[in-house]
């Protein structure tokens, strides 16, 4: 028997103290317990005593390895796709014609009146001629058109539906007098006829709204999305060393951390031609390269990552929202693994939906409401989830195109919903949604800092689908 395990023991490359050798012996099954300490022995022994057998018996000595987790190394499958009828690309119809405009207004008005009509507060709801014929309590939809305050102090709004125009009149005392109102936004109102029956006195403004019941629902996702707007590839500005610094760390650990996907909300690249005197501030003055060069960067960031890539007003697309995704003759250089989409664009990514927009809108919003300003644009965004419509002012600095369907309306509610445009970053919460702002990835321009306005650059937002919580990853 001695010999029997002296060859196994060589066959291994093992050697036995004496001492050991007669502790296996004295074992009355001596080959079922030299194979219990073989099958237990760390590949690199050479020497084994017996108060190694004898440490590893009572428990005070560990003589094998503990079993290494082996990850199966599966390509990652991504799960994203758009969310049916959001992407304008492929689907624009418009031609600037008078009836397109009348059936965009119709179609946004039917949209919001849809939305408004599901809330539990609200239900069902009269057209303004009915409700003029009323001696009671009646309930409205209508679009805003014109608003202005009395010379007393009273608030007077001109709404309108598919069957005519009325006035509300809202009370300097009313707690309505505090409300918000915009252009162009869709409005429920619960009110009376007043003695005339010319003007609907307002008891209650209903607006479409994320509903309060709505949640973030844990999941079992091992996956996070990244995002990265406003890059602004081409330009003098663009943040080469903390892009770079970005793109290494997502190499090192976008496998370990869950990131599996990257969505750019517009700005990708300077553009040409956007503000006056723009080409003194360029580094590339090619709309070609500045593209190619972007195709470049991307490469550099780790293949199982989906992206999806949409335009803004600095890309190459047309200025009016909703924009079809980049044309094929700028994008031929980049990978398989990106999307091209419109903006704004609905994605529904591992059972997340989220709504990605550039946020050129924004402008309209800090022009029109005096308290919400560029450096808050999170405030703005909530502002649209109450009016769930990213661009309800119209004919000011941001161009709607006329489609047969509205694109900017907030159809659907967003698990997350992030934006660009003014080089900001941050985060919210409202109602269950993610709100974010993007950040950026150009430093002060000229004509920012002419108007005083500080970006908040270099920052990577991440959101873990399972949790929803975000953090901000600083590049700086």
């Amino acid at each position: 028997m001695r010999d029997e395990i002296l060859s196994v023991a060589a066959s291994k490359g093992i050697l036995f103290s004496p001492d050991a050798m007669e502790m296996i012996l004295s074992n009355d099954r001596p080959m079922e317990f030299v194979n219990t300490v073989f099958a237990h022995l760390a590949r690199n022994t050479l020497f084994v005593s017996k108060q190694d057998i004898m440490d590893c018996i009572v428990g005070d000595k560990i003589l094998h390895e503990s079993p290494k987790e082996i990850k199966p190394n599966n390509r990652f499958t991504s799960d994203l796709t758009v969310v049916k009828g959001t992407d304008i690309t492929g689907e624009s119809t418009s031609e600037g014609k008078v009836n397109d405009f009348a059936n965009y207004f119709r179609a946004r008005f039917f949209t919001m009146k849809r939305l408004i009509e599901k809330r539990n507060d609200f239900g069902r709801a009269m057209t303004i001629e009915n409700a003029m014929l009323k001696d009671r309590e009646v309930r409205i939809v209508g679009m805003v058109y014109e608003r202005r305050t009395t010379k007393n102090g009273h608030t007077m709004l001109r709404v309108e539906d598919e069957s005519g125009i009325t006035g509300v009149f809202i009370s300097k005392d009313s707690p309505l007098s505090n409300e918000l109102f915009v252009d162009d936004e869709v409005i429920g109102i619960v009110g009376r006829p007043n003695s005339k029956m010319e003007m609907i006195m307002a008891e209650k403004i209903v607006r479409p709204d994320i509903p309060r019941s709505h949640t973030w629902e844990p999941s079992d996702s091992t996956s996070k999305i990244a995002f990265l707007s406003d890059c602004h590839v081409g330009s003098s500005t663009f943040l080469e060393p903390q892009w770079e610094r970005m793109t290494k760390w997502l190499r090192e650990n976008a496998v370990e951390q869950g990131i599996n996907y990257l969505v750019f909300p517009g700005d990708v690249v300077d553009g040409i031609g956007v503000f006056p005197d723009q080409d003194k501030e360029l580094d590339i003055p090619d709309i070609y390269e500045q593209y190619e060069k972007l195709a470049e960067y991307l490469k550099e960031i780790p293949d199982h990552i989906k992206m999806v890539i949409h335009p803004g007003n600095h890309d190459a697309a047309r200025p009016a929202e909703p924009q079809p995704a980049l044309n094929s003759v700028f994008t031929k250089g980049f990978d398989s693994n990106i999307l091209m989409l419109g903006n704004p664009v609905y994605l529904n990514v591992e059972g997340r939906t989220v709504l990605t927009y550039h946020g050129k809108s924004i402008d309209d919003w800090v022009a029109a409401v005096q308290y919400l300003t560029y450096e808050d644009p999170l405030r703005v965004m909530k502002e649209m989830c109450i009016r769930r419509h990213l661009a309800p002012i119209y004919g000011q600095r941001n161009a709607l195109a006329p489609e047969k369907k509205d694109y900017m309306a907030m159809e659907y509610i967003p698990d997350i919903f992030v934006s660009g445009h003014v080089h900001g970053a941050g985060q919210l919460q409202y109602n269950g949604v993610r709100l974010i702002n993007a950040s950026t990835w150009q430093s002060q321009t000229e004509y920012q800092r002419m108007h005083n306005f500080n970006p908040n650059p270099a920052i990577m937002p991440v959101v873990d689908l399972a949790s929803g919580k975000m953090e901000m990853k600083d590049f700086n």
